[in-house]
């Protein structure tokens, strides 16, 4: 595909269609679904003072583009029985990130898993039942990968999420063209 054609397409090469920019509206309706992922179409219009019409394009459009990647719900881990939470890192062996996530996707209670740069290659978020259940699953299933050369656990004592709930600071959005939000 010659420069032409990618610019015509809107393509870049092997990252799919390139971002379009979001307008304030946008971010304003990010804001809103990040803090009520159920808000009605006619809610978010008029809270960012455009049509219904209008809102659910803008929505459209943002799940279509994968800006919005999906609704779920907000768990608190702790009364559904996961008590225990940690961060673990891993040092891996180079150029096997691919099989490594493959194999931390199908972690029970993984919830989040990040290539990461530092002194270590990834960061897993982990939530399991008790510390006895957090230790065997780092003992007995991620020591065991022969792509994990080391792991480092740290505990989480106190979680909170920003922006997702009633009186809580606004979440981060992608930032306007100036690079802030």
């Amino acid at each position: 595909m010659d420069a032409e054609q990618m610019a015509t397409d809107g393509v870049r090469t092997g990252q799919g269609p390139a971002p379009r920019p979001l307008d304030a509206v946008d971010r304003d309706i990010l804001r809103i679904l990040r803090t009520d992922g159920r808000a009605s179409i006619r809610s978010v219009a008029e809270r960012v003072h455009v049509s219904r019409a209008n809102a659910y394009a803008r929505i459209n459009r943002l799940l279509d583009d994968g800006v919005i990647r999906g609704f779920s719900a907000r768990i608190d881990h702790e009364r559904a029985g996961q008590g225990a939470s940690a961060y673990i890192t891993l040092k891996i062996v180079q150029n096997s990130w691919r099989t490594v996530r493959e194999q931390l996707e199908k972690l029970p209670g993984a919830t989040h898993i990040a290539l990461v740069s530092g002194d270590f290659d990834v960061l897993l978020l982990v939530h399991t039942r008790d510390n006895r259940t957090l230790r065997e699953l780092v003992l007995t299933r991620l020591q065991s990968m022969p792509e994990v050369l080391s792991t480092r656990t740290l505990l989480v004592f106190e979680e909170t999420d920003l922006g997702q709930g009633p009186g809580l600071p606004a979440p981060s959005v992608p930032p306007d063209d100036d690079g802030f939000s």
